[in-house]
């Protein structure tokens, strides 16, 4: 039986490539599960919600296999599956979901009844919600596989578009989530906090949507000149203005029509000594006060009381100093949570077959690499790198293989913060 390499969390700031075994059809427990495929993984991303985890801001266990955003061919399935065949090549939602409980009717899949026994609701791959594994590795196990996967139509587009079609397991969904929950549409305006990833992936999806003015908040300046360079708004949260100042100067006026944070519990204070101040209710406050009245804000950010690395005794509690009170009068709406990847992946998986979403790859500034290269990216992406690096186990794109080393010198000094 094959092996299974896999980048393994042995504690904050330490990622290490062992051995897993090749997985077995069985659930955590240990329960034999033939509903479920096992995947060989064609690429698995390095996401910002892996750096809560390294940076010891998400409570995990030493010996969790990483990795949320996975993409695979099918090598074998459970005698309970009746869909989805050997070679497919599929896209892995990072929700772990078994189609039938209420939650999942209701297209609920971030928080399924059956994924997490101990938590009693929400499942996710790599990230110590349900004991599932993550599929940063040469292979991974896929429960209730008929419901889960996405199918690509065809195996040498996917491979050809993979790049951006990789997005479809988290930061993509995630980022349009965002962006459907603060109710942009044709012709609003928006500011998305945060141009990691994910802001990036919202701000191509609020231009799908047909926004007008796109505005993206962050203090790296790598990350804003892809923003820029992409034709979207940029803030600068690191500036001694304030950020409604910075965007009535490009709006017109104070407010957006609606607002996304893309940062999460790592994010920092506004100004030049926001770096200091690492405030977890940060970026949640400046959407209150951006956003116009009867407003709408969309938080796919990660929050938990599950960090340990909390700045302050209020956040550790998983509590906030949150402006409510100030923003209570304005009416504003607010959706949190983990994205319903299933509610949106099959229509944005067509959207990038035809050609219909806005450039992805050069605007991440995407890097494939090797799984030996995946903990040096680590830390590299944790120190702030404009990249979205993506993991290519088997070298089966035949873009893998670009050392860290080749392009470190390229890469601007930056302080990280967003997903």
């Amino acid at each position: 039986m094959a092996n299974n390499r896999a980048v393994t969390f042995m504690g904050p700031g330490k990622m290490e490539v062992r051995d897993a075994g090749y997985p077995k059809l069985a659930d955590p427990k240990g329960r034999k599960i033939e509903h479920a495929a096992i995947l060989k993984l064609v690429t698995t991303n390095i996401c910002g919600s892996d750096l809560h985890i390294y940076n010891g801001r998400f409570e995990a266990p030493a010996g969790m296999l990483m990795g949320h955003e996975n993409t695979g061919e099918v090598v074998e399935v459970g005698s309970h599956v009746q869909h989805i065949k050997k070679g497919d090549i599929c896209s892995v939602p990072f929700n772990v979901a078994c189609g039938t409980c209420d939650s999942c009717r209701d297209r609920h899949t971030d928080v399924c009844l059956r994924a997490n026994e101990d938590l009693g609701f929400c499942g996710a791959y790599g990230f110590n919600l349900g004991g599932w594994q993550g599929g940063q590795a040469e292979y991974m196990l896929v429960p209730w596989a008929d419901f889960q996967l996405l199918r690509f139509p065809d195996k040498d587009e996917a491979i050809e578009k993979i790049r951006d079609l990789t997005l479809l397991s988290d930061i993509l969904p995630t980022g349009y989530h965002g962006c459907v929950e603060a109710n942009i549409r044709t012709g609003s305006t928006v500011y998305i906090a945060g141009a990691g990833p994910v802001g990036r992936c919202a701000a191509a999806s609020a231009q799908l949507l047909g926004a007008s003015c796109i505005i993206v908040g962050d203090e790296n300046k790598a990350r804003l000149d892809l923003v820029k360079n992409a034709g979207y708004e940029i803030v600068d949260t690191s500036s001694a203005t304030p950020i409604p100042d910075q965007i009535e100067s490009i709006l017109g006026k104070r407010w957006v029509d609606g607002a996304v944070d893309c940062v999460g519990l790592e994010c920092h204070g506004n100004g030049p000594d926001g770096s200091k101040k690492n405030e977890v209710e940060s970026v949640i406050n400046t959407l209150m006060e951006v956003v116009k009245p009867a407003g709408a804000m969309g938080v796919p950010g990660v929050y938990t009381n599950m960090d340990p690395g909390a700045p302050n005794s209020l956040n550790k509690q998983g509590k906030m100093a949150l402006d409510l009170p100030k923003a209570w009068v304005k009416s504003p709406k607010m959706t949190a949570g983990q994205c319903p990847v299933m509610r949106y992946n099959r229509e944005l998986m067509m959207a990038i077959i035809w050609g219909r979403m806005p450039t992805l790859t050069s605007m991440l500034n995407t890097e494939v690499i090797s799984l030996d290269d995946a903990p040096k990216a680590y830390e590299t992406f944790g120190a702030g790198a404009a990249n979205k690096f993506v993991i290519d186990p088997h070298n089966m794109t035949r873009l893998a293989g670009k050392s860290l080393r080749d392009s470190a010198a390229a890469r601007p000094k930056a302080t990280a913060g967003t997903r």
